[in-house]
């Protein structure tokens, strides 16, 4: 179809009915029965009860015109003029006249670009009946009316409520997704259709295509149209039920919804303006896919348009743009375009919209922009590291070498612009991170400059400690600076012998001080405190170190650095196994050795350590760089522990523990303390000895040897030969005459009662037996035990065995 297909519908005498009344006056030849029951359902029109007896032609001319369009979409649009006629031909009145347009694609190209407000009070539209029933076809493009951006944009700077353009416009894109509707009352339809008017230019064109509306209706709430236009006085009544379905603008009482949400692109497109909506439209379309829907996929396109037309953009509308650009791939060159529009306009961007706007010129083959975006984002990123920005990214590797080198020649520049050495740490980390490649000398001087200021840094924070340890794990350039600066130290002051122990001269490892014996030594000595497990074997590294064969009293010191500083018995033992076995010693290495021999012995595995130790030092070398007091310690302890060892008797072997020595050195009085009373029990008794000598024990001792005696004779289910022994001597003792403390005479009564009411017969007559020498009375009272214990048969059987000659026969029962 190159044309439009034309309808008139009133109430006349003469049309396709045949009668009178409301029918098709006349149509175009090629009209079809669908459109003129499409027609139909649209024309109706009610006049406002004060302009219903209208009759005149100033009259009829006030009264509402109702433009009402539909886009059928694959079915056709529908555009109608219907005015007021008044009377029809029998003199009452009520009749319209409506003249229908119908074309079956939209209005564009065949009506010359038109949007269908624009057909406001067109010269096309007639009220006139028709001679015949059928009309011509109206040829395209039709003639425009009034309506153009440049009025529109008047009316609006004209009309009071203005303001509330965004909030309608809103409401026509929600009526548009949703299929709702929106109503807009103004005193005149000529003012409704400039509402409408702005609306659709305003609208994506196409959306505006598919705009249905109706500049005057009298019951709004009969229709579902996405626009429709109503005068006061027609009193529109909204109920409940239509407050979800009708969005209501009464600009002539200055009534409008409390709160419409406004999208970024309705405000973008406000300030764009009508006047110059369609210039910007028309660039837009070079900026979408087709498959635009919403505001929210509208606005970026819109927006990289406005940009190119030098429109200023919001922050928002920048955003938008910049999420819209990585998935833009149909923009081809023009994505290139894009991302300058944003650059070269808005230099406040974050490192990731620069990094977004960098990618979208790589992909529109801009390489000049590619490269000036990457070196902003280089430096923006390498300052937000040096600064310790929050949650700045770290460097990546750069692989590509122009790149690299550009990356290298902007880190020189921002070396002076650190303040502080933690700066200078992170820009020497972000160096080292994106494989920069700086010259190498200014790489050596920057670290050794470096190093310098961080040994005079006190008290440096967590972050500058973690940050530099970092840093000297991986540049071995700063390494070397270290060890140069702390070797300046050492050598300008003295009394720098913790400078390994602190920061920054911790970070260093013993590779980096190689060919420099004094840092080594230093180092070592730090090393020793930190580990102490190792300082033997960095005593002997430094000896090495020094070529000396013997450490001297400061080395000791300062490699044993403690309130009361000793080796202990395996540190002990090992340097008397390392050193020389005939070359000549400090004499402090014979006073640390004395120490080590005498500190304090703890437990039964420190005793074990210390009789090694006192084993090592017999060795004839070792034995004679001694101290004749350390030897002496040494000869006690280890006769000591032979004795221990071998000998043959309980009484025997306390008496080689009653020595002046015992109270004046430790290892002795370990020996006594951890092995004397169990090697006592180990051994048989002499009961003679023991009964007397107990009372030399000193309290301790004898204490802890009568309770382990009674112990053992209350639970021992049998009674051996040892134990016997260790019993009698005990209970043996005089309890009338001995100087044995109360506590211990009592612990002998009560072991002889435990006897005499537990013991067996059999073990009490043995007890009995084995005491007779030493205590006659306490003998026969065991033995008086062992017989009332025997029960009546056994006492005659044992009389009789008694009684009975050894050689002659047995006597013959009585």
């Amino acid at each position: 179809m190159s044309g439009f297909q034309q309808l008139y519908y009133t109430s006349c005498e003469h049309g396709l009915s045949g009668s009178s009344g409301f029918q098709f006056n006349a149509v175009s030849e090629q009209v079809s029965a669908e459109t003129r029951h499409r027609v139909e359902s649209l024309a109706g029109y009610e006049p406002p009860r004060s302009l219903v007896e209208s009759d005149t032609p100033e009259q009829l001319a006030r009264c509402p015109v109702n433009l009402c369009h539909t886009p059928g979409g694959d079915g056709g649009d529908t555009t109608l003029c219907v005015r007021y006629a008044g009377r029809d031909s029998a003199r009452r009145f009520g009749n319209y006249f409506a003249h229908a347009l119908y074309t079956e694609g939209a209005f564009t190209p065949d009506s010359g670009g038109l949007l269908a407000i624009e057909l406001w009070d067109s010269p096309a539209w007639t009220a006139r009946v028709a001679d015949t029933t059928e009309i011509p076809e109206l040829p395209a493009p039709l003639p425009r009316g009034p309506l153009t951006p440049r009025s529109t944009q008047a009316f609006l700077r004209a009309h009071p409520h203005a303001g509330q353009l965004p909030a309608l416009l809103s409401a026509v894109f929600t009526a548009l997704a949703e299929d709702g509707s929106v109503v807009v009352i103004d005193d005149t339809t000529d003012r409704i259709a400039h509402w409408f008017a702005a609306v659709s230019y305003l609208l994506p064109p196409p959306l505006a295509r598919t705009l249905s509306f109706a500049t005057y209706l009298l019951r709004p709430t009969r229709s579902r149209l996405h626009l429709i236009g109503t005068v006061p006085e027609a009193h529109p009544a909204f109920g409940p039920d239509d407050e979800e379905s009708y969005t209501v603008f009464d600009f002539s009482a200055g009534r409008f919804p409390e709160v419409v949400p406004t999208h970024h692109l309705i405000r973008l497109l406000i300030r764009i303006g009508v006047g110059s909506a369609r210039s910007v439209w028309s660039w837009t379309a070079d900026y979408t896919h087709g498959r635009e829907r919403t505001p929210g996929d509208w606005h970026a396109p819109v927006a990289a348009a406005t940009a190119a037309g030098g429109i200023d953009l919001t922050d928002a509308d920048v955003r938008a743009v910049l999420d819209w650009l990585p998935g833009a791939d149909h923009l081809g060159p023009r994505r290139a375009a894009v991302a300058a529009d944003i650059h070269h306009k808005h230099r406040d961007l974050d490192d990731d919209q620069l990094a977004t706007l960098s990618a979208a010129a790589e992909a529109g083959g801009d390489t000049a922009l590619h490269r000036e975006l990457e070196g902003k984002l280089h430096q923006s990123r390498i300052r937000a590291y040096m600064t310790c920005v929050p949650n700045a990214p770290g460097p990546v590797p750069l692989t590509r070498p122009a790149e690299r080198e550009r990356a290298t020649a902007l880190w020189q520049r921002l070396l002076g612009e650190a303040a502080g050495s933690r700066q200078r740490v992170r820009l020497l980390l972000w160096a080292v991170g994106a494989r920069l490649t700086p010259p190498p000398e200014l790489l050596a001087a920057q670290s050794l400059e470096l190093a310098r200021a961080l040994l005079g840094t006190p008290g440096a924070s967590t972050g500058l400690r973690e940050e530099a340890g970092r840093l000297a794990r991986t540049l071995p350039e700063f390494r070397a600076g270290l060890a140069t600066a702390v070797h300046e130290v050492l050598t300008e002051r003295g009394g720098q012998g913790q400078l390994f122990s602190q920061f920054p001269a911790v970070l260093l490892g013993e590779g980096d001080l190689g060919g420099r014996p004094r840092l080594l030594e230093h180092y070592w000595r730090a090393q020793a405190e930190r580990e102490p497990a190792r300082t033997v074997d960095l005593l002997f590294r430094i000896l090495e170190v020094r070529g000396q064969g013997s450490p001297d009293a400061e080395l000791l010191r300062g490699l044993w650095r403690r309130p009361s500083p000793a080796w202990t018995y395996q540190e002990a033992t090992e340097i008397a196994r390392r050193l020389p076995a005939d070359g000549p010693v400090d004499e402090a290495v014979g006073e640390w050795f004395d120490r080590a021999v005498k500190q304090e012995v703890d437990d039964e595995r420190a005793l074990r350590d210390c009789l090694v130790l006192c084993d090592t030092l017999t060795a004839p070398g070792r034995y004679a760089r001694m101290r004749a007091v350390t030897r002496e310690c040494v000869d006690v302890t280890l006769r000591l522990d032979a004795t221990l060892r071998e000998a043959t008797e309980a009484t025997e072997l306390a008496r080689a523990f009653r020595i002046p020595q015992i109270g004046a050195w430790s290892a002795p009085r370990a020996l006594k303390h951890h092995r004397l009373l169990p090697a006592m029990l180990r051994l048989p008794a002499d009961p003679a000895r023991l009964r007397t000598e107990i009372e030399q024990f000193d309290f301790s001792l004898a204490d802890g040897y009568l309770r382990a005696v009674q112990r053992a004779a209350t639970t021992s289910g049998r009674i051996d030969d040892v134990l016997f022994s260790h019993v009698t001597g005990a209970i043996a003792v005089n309890t009338q005459r001995s100087a044995l403390p109360q506590a211990h005479l009592d612990l002998v009564r009560t072991l002889r009662l435990h006897i005499a009411q537990h013991w067996r017969s059999e073990d009490l007559d043995r007890l009995a037996r084995w005491l007779r020498p030493y205590d006659t009375r306490l003998a026969d009272h065991y033995q008086e035990c062992a017989e009332n214990r025997l029960g009546r048969v056994k006492k005659w059987g044992r009389k009789l065995t008694q009684r009975r000659p050894t050689d002659g026969p047995r006597p013959e029962p009585r």
